[in-house]
This record gives C-alpha cells, sequence and structure tokens, in this order.
C-alpha cells in the first residue's frame, strides 16, 4: 500500500473520533513561508520524500502559482500524525498571502479551529500578517506562532544569540498585542502566544528544522547548539536533531483545539438559530448521528466530477446519494460523491462525518459562502464577510460572438467559486464588468477564462471603482410619489455615525434584512440611536440603513418587502454615478398608502420609495469616495528619494520613514487609482531593489477639485446622461 492510500485509511478511521481531529490552516504575510511549512507537515505524516520537504510545494499545484511562486488558491491536505501512541487526523489548509486573493483566507477562517500563523524573522510583522490575526480571532480560530526564516538572522544579518532573542521577543509582543485587542475575554490568557507555554516555535521551513521550548526541554538542546549549527551550515545535521515536522504537528495535536471542543464555543458564533434546536445542539456537539450542516467555503471546478463544495461538516453524516438543500433554493441537491483532498488530489471516502473538512460533489446549486443541510428549514449560517471590497473593475467581453452563451455561463462559475470577484452584466450589449481586489486578482481571473475554460476575450484598462455617500443630513423630508399619485412615502437620509459603520463592516452588527432586530436594536441604542431608529431598523447593505420610523401607518408592514427592495436598488446604484452607496442612514419618517392593496402594489410601492430616497440623497449632496491603499516599501536608503518623487506623483500621502542599517522602511497611502502601473514603474526607479506590499485601507472622500470630472467619466463610461440628476428629477 502506498503511502497516500496508507494515509486515507488511517484517515477515515478517525473521522467519527472527534476528540483527534485537528482542523487547521496556514496563514501569513507573502512570502513568509506557508507553503512551504505545509510541505514539512505532509512529509511529517509520511505523504512527502524528506528531500522534497519545504522544496516540491505540494499545495502550490496550480500553475499559476507555480509560474508566479505564490500561493493564490487556498489548498487543502488531510494527514495523520501520531502522537504518543494515538493517531490524530490534521485537516490542513494552506492559504495565500498575497492581499488580492485574501478573500480565500477570510472563507477559510471559517472551516478552521486553529491557525498557525507564520511570521518571518527577519521582517516580522507585515500589514498582512495583521490582517490574517483579525481574520482569525473575528471566525474565533486559535492561534499559534511559527517564527520562521531564522537561518537568515544569522547568514545575512549576522545577529548575535541575544540580537535574536531580542527580535522573537518583539514578534511575539506584537502578535499578542492583535490577539488582546480582538480576542473574547475568557480566551485572552489562553489564547496569547507564550514561548514558555509551547505555542511559539522557532525555525526554518525551507532548511526543515525548528523548535520550541518544550522541545528544547525534552530533546535537551538548546540554543547556543542550535546557533552553532546554523553558523557551521550544518542544515542536514541540525533537521535531524530538530525536525520541523515533529515540533509543528505535536504543537497542533496539544495546544490547538480538538472538532468537538471547538464548536462548543464557535457554533453561536458563527450561527444565530436556536441553539435549542434539535440541529443547534446536533452542532454544539458535533453529532453525526444529527442533521447534516455543511458550510461551503470554497467551490472547485473538477474537469471530470464538475464543482466540488469544499468546506466544514458541523453536524451529521453525508454520503453518496443523500439529498441535501442549499439555503434559499427551493429544489434538493443529490449528493454525487463525498470525499477529502490531499493537494490537487480529491480522495473519495464512503462517507464523511461532522467536524471534518471534506468536499462533496452534485451540489449544483452551492456557491461559497452556502448553508448546505438535510434539514430544508435550517436558518443558515452567518455570512462571510470579508474585511476588503472589489476595487478594481474590468470590462470583459467575448473575442467572438459564438463564445458570448459559452462566457456566461464561464463567469457564472467564476462568481462562485470566488465571491471575491463580482460580475455586472449586460446582456444586451454583451459587456461584463469585471470586479476584483486588485490587478493581480484581475490578471489571474483572466487567465483562468482564457486558458482553463477556453473562452477567448478582450478586456478594457482597469478601471477603479468608487462609493457614493453624503457629507450631510437631507434639508427636510423629501416626498417619493407612486405613478398612480395614490402612495406618498418621506424620506430623509443622513451620514452613518463611523462606531456604527464600523460595527457593520466588522459583522459585530448582521447585515441583510433585519428580522430579529431585537439584538441589533439594543446595539444601536447603546450607541446613541433613539429607540425609535434603533427597533426600526428593516435592512442593513453595504454599509447603508434603512429605518422605519414611522408609527401607526395602516398597511405599511404589508409592503415591507417593497419597501426594502427599492432600498437595495438605491444602495446597489447611487444617483451620482450608479456606484454603490456605502455610510448613509435612510430613514423613512412617514407615509400614506391606498387603502385598496391593488393600488399599492410592486410598479407603485417600488418607484415611489425609490425616488423619495434618491431625491433626498441628492437634496443632501451626495459624494465620491475612493478606495485607498496603505503602501509600505523596503528599499536601500540611497534610493529613498526616488521612492518618494514617486509616490508624490500618485497623491500619496507620506505617513512615515524609518531606518534599519542601510535600509528604510517607507510606509504612505495613496489611491488605488493612482498605483496603477505602479510595480513596473518602482522597479524601474530603484534597479528592482524595492520590495513593497500593499493593504486596503478603506474609503476616503475624493478630492473635490477632482469630483467633477470623475463623475463625468464614469457616467459617460455607462452611458448615463451627462448632467447629474436634480431633486426634482424624482418629485
Amino acid at each position: 500500500m502506498g503511502r497516500k492510500e496508507d494515509n486515507i485509511k488511517r484517515a477515515t478511521a478517525l473521522f467519527t473520533k472527534l476528540e483527534q481531529i485537528r482542523n487547521i490552516g496556514t496563514a501569513a504575510h507573502i512570502d513568509h513561508g506557508k507553503t512551504t511549512l505545509s510541505d514539512n507537515l505532509i512529509f511529517g505524516a509520511g505523504m512527502m520524500s524528506e528531500d522534497l520537504a519545504g522544496k516540491q510545494l505540494m499545495l502550490d499545484f496550480d500553475e499559476q502559482e507555480s509560474a508566479r511562486g505564490i500561493t493564490i488558491n487556498a489548498a487543502n491536505a488531510s494527514m495523520v500524525h501520531e502522537h504518543k501512541g494515538e493517531d490524530y487526523l490534521i485537516n490542513l489548509i494552506d492559504t495565500p498571502g498575497h492581499v488580492d486573493f485574501g478573500g480565500d483566507v477570510t472563507r477559510a477562517m471559517r472551516a478552521l479551529d486553529g491557525v498557525i500563523i507564520v511570521v518571518c524573522a527577519v521582517e516580522g510583522i507585515m500589514p498582512q500578517t495583521e490582517t490574517v490575526i483579525r481574520q482569525a480571532l473575528k471566525e474565533k480560530v486559535k492561534p499559534v506562532l511559527f517564527i520562521n526564516k531564522v537561518d537568515r538572522l544569522i547568514a545575512e544579518l549576522q545577529v548575535t544569540p541575544e540580537d535574536m532573542m531580542q527580535r522573537f521577543g518583539k514578534i511575539i509582543t506584537e502578535v499578542n498585542k492583535l490577539i488582546v485587542r480582538m480576542v473574547p475575554e475568557e480566551f485572552k490568557k489562553e489564547w496569547m502566544v507564550d514561548a514558555q507555554a509551547g505555542t511559539v516555535a522557532f525555525g526554518s521551513a525551507y532548511h526543515n528544522w525548528a523548535t520550541s521550548l518544550p522541545f528544547m526541554a525534552k530533546k535537551n538542546v538548546n540554543f547556543k547548539q542550535i546557533y552553532e549549527f546554523m553558523e557551521k551550515e550544518q542544515r542536514r545535521e541540525l533537521a535531524q536533531a530538530a525536525p520541523l515536522h515533529e515540533v509543528l504537528l505535536d504543537m497542533i495535536v496539544e495546544k490547538l483545539p480538538s472538532a468537538d471542543a471547538a464548536q462548543k464555543y464557535r457554533i453561536p458564533h458563527i450561527w444565530r438559530g436556536e441553539s435549542e434546536e434539535d440541529i443547534g445542539q446536533a452542532m454544539i456537539n458535533a453529532n453525526a448521528n444529527g442533521d447534516s450542516a455543511f458550510m461551503v467555503t470554497k467551490v472547485v471546478l473538477d474537469p471530470h466530477a464538475g464543482e466540488i463544495a469544499v468546506g466544514r461538516l458541523f453536524s451529521g453524516t453525508i454520503k453518496k446519494g443523500d439529498q441535501m438543500y442549499v439555503a434559499g433554493m427551493p429544489n434538493a441537491n443529490r449528493v454525487q460523491s463525498v470525499g477529502m483532498f490531499v493537494g490537487g488530489d480529491r480522495i473519495a471516502t464512503e462517507n464523511v462525518t461532522a467536524g471534518n473538512i471534506i468536499a462533496v460533489s452534485g451540489l449544483r446549486d452551492a456557491q461559497s459562502g452556502s448553508t448546505i443541510s438535510s434539514n430544508k428549514d435550517m436558518t443558515p449560517f452567518e455570512r462571510i464577510v470579508h474585511n476588503s471590497d472589489p476595487v478594481v473593475t474590468t470590462a470583459i467581453e467575448a473575442k467572438h460572438t459564438k463564445d458570448l452563451p459559452k462566457l456566461v455561463e464561464v463567469l457564472r462559475a467564476v462568481a462562485k467559486s470566488d465571491p471575491s470577484i463580482q460580475i455586472d452584466s449586460n446582456l444586451e450589449t454583451g459587456e461584463h464588468l469585471m470586479s476584483g481586489m486588485g490587478e493581480l486578482h484581475l490578471e489571474i481571473t483572466e487567465y483562468r477564462i482564457k486558458n482553463e475554460h477556453g473562452v477567448e476575450i478582450t478586456t478594457s484598462p482597469p478601471i477603479v471603482v468608487y462609493r457614493e455617500t453624503v457629507a450631510m443630513q437631507s434639508p427636510g423630508d423629501f416626498e417619493g410619489k407612486s405613478p398612480n399619485k395614490h402612495n406618498r412615502f418621506y424620506i430623509t437620509v443622513e451620514p452613518l455615525e463611523d462606531d456604527v459603520r464600523e460595527a457593520i463592516v466588522d459583522g459585530t452588527i448582521p447585515s441583510g434584512n433585519i428580522k430579529k432586530s431585537k439584538e441589533v436594536a439594543r446595539q444601536l441604542i447603546d450607541m446613541g440611536w433613539s429607540k425609535v431608529h434603533g427597533r426600526g431598523v428593516l435592512c442593513i447593505e453595504n454599509g447603508c440603513v434603512f429605518v422605519d420610523a414611522t408609527k401607526g401607518i395602516q398597511n405599511l408592514f404589508e409592503t415591507r418587502e417593497l419597501l426594502i427592495e427599492a432600498f437595495n436598488e438605491v444602495v446597489k446604484r447611487g444617483p451620482r454615478a450608479h456606484e454603490k452607496m456605502m455610510g448613509v442612514k435612510i430613514i423613512l419618517n412617514d407615509a400614506k398608502l391606498h387603502e385598496d392593496a391593488i393600488h399599492r402594489g410592486p410598479a407603485q410601492t417600488i418607484p415611489a420609495v425609490r425616488n423619495g430616497i434618491n431625491g433626498a440623497l441628492v437634496s443632501a449632496g451626495v459624494a465620491l469616495l475612493e478606495p485607498k491603499q496603505n503602501v509600505y516599501i523596503n528599499v536601500p536608503q540611497e534610493l529613498m528619494g526616488s521612492v518618494t518623487g514617486e509616490m508624490s506623483q500618485r497623491r500619496a500621502e507620506i505617513a512615515g520613514m524609518e531606518t534599519e542599517g542601510d535600509m528604510a522602511v517607507i510606509t504612505a497611502k495613496a489611491p488605488v487609482k493612482e498605483m496603477f502601473g505602479f510595480a513596473s514603474e518602482i522597479r524601474s526607479a530603484t534597479g528592482g531593489r524595492a520590495l513593497w506590499s500593499t493593504e486596503f485601507a478603506g474609503y476616503e472622500p475624493l478630492p473635490r477639485e477632482l469630483l467633477d470630472g470623475i463623475t463625468e467619466d464614469i457616467r459617460q463610461r455607462k452611458g448615463l446622461k451627462a448632467e447629474m440628476p436634480r431633486p426634482e428629477n424624482y418629485s
């Protein structure tokens, strides 16, 4: 029996032994060594030769990952590790480090209970490090820390053992600062990373070695000996004395929670149904005999089996032939196969049980973020919300008219597998707008459309996605009238408070239709809202809140869904440039409705409310918000002038400049629009000696002097009338 087959046999034997299952991931800033670390863990489980560990990059199996040398997709591997005479099933997800693919990290965290945060010993905590820690803690995923590339401290920086300890201490302190800010009170002490407690390891994934304080005590190996090994370049000997896989796999088993332990505190956090329901209890206890509850975190296209739904099974058992329901869809889907992933290979099993990360085919209605259950009426899991929005858009068309129908289907498949990609299609013109997290994200997606799906396409230069908002309250109620003049709605708008907007962004206040509003009302009232407004929230979407502040309006409740539909239409297409709205509180203060239901149907109510909201927005004055990026640049000190000169041409604000040795670190904030083409320009300006990274920094008001010109450009591109709408256009 081969390595892989033996691993699968041992893994399936552990499916139901919940206390011996660990669902974990690796997460880090780009190029800090996550995938190299994963290689070592896979080798330690007997699924790879020692010579290839750290070099094969088994989980970077996509050809674009190999070509570019970065992780693009979250990839799964299930493996078995023996610890103190017992087998443990470790379901691993290796996540991307590049900011453009951060959506994959966010979705992966929903399936995990623990995560190894990987930090480069030389570079330390970087922007994406902070982001992935926040993503993990937001999902109540427990972190441990691996400080990687320790060999570089000696080979490149020639630091002393004392300096090395100081660097380690600084990294640990910075990680704990982030944990303290975000972790729930009951976990603060337990979840802080601590070298003494064995939740911190140090080493070199590329050279296959690692250590921790408990390991050194157990093996009688000290830092001085390790330092000497590295000084003498005795890498193989060091890897034998302190094998990385042994240190890290033991840490995973001992310090990260089992599947059943984690679900007890994670389920109330990610699912808002009644915990006393049968399915609620089944999930909390990871009961294999209860109704199935499966959260899809990724959809993978298999050339033979079609779409494969990958994610976490929180309760029940799934096998071939089972009828499953996708939340929000009317009909059942029939399961075609079940199993697990080992890198690019999907291994079929007879069934899969609660507490595991699994792969299921046949769920045609599933997409990333879907709730799947054998119980048709199951309350869905909380929406997975990524902390960044798609900010770069390209127009995409089929090169040949005959391929237009195929392109439509391919784009649907792309949006299902990667919710970070947004598609806005005009079926009349054949033009599709595709929005992503950055230029690289769009570039990779375009490559897949052409080469994996076989559709030749043409694309436009990248376009920036803006947001619309208001800076002040509208002057009074704006009246929106229905076409038949029998229904009238009186609406005001005002800027949404910063703390409320932030609570919506981080998920503290949920988005969507607010049907069970008591908790939302309590939160908003605590933030200073009146009881009328707090209790009257109808819907929250894209950081905008729709409030019903009316009293005693007969028949208004019957129009609730129509009100929300009108609100959503405006949020998707603001009046200034048909960009999405953001950060606006929209208040329905009064309404006059026709007593006969036939005169207040969708054709009457929706236009009336839509016009009322748009009129109030235009009366208040609609501004544009532009997306910004934090930019971090490492460059030799003599080239600082070249970098700052390049940034000043891009409307960047220089936030800081620090020096360390002969290197300088420049931090800045720049508009996304101005950063197009930055990669080639900075390489040219510095002779390729600058290293840089970006982080989404949110939206900020577009400078007033640019507002009219950019508005005109957007309206022209979208085929809208040149002149901005006035309040009377909505009367």
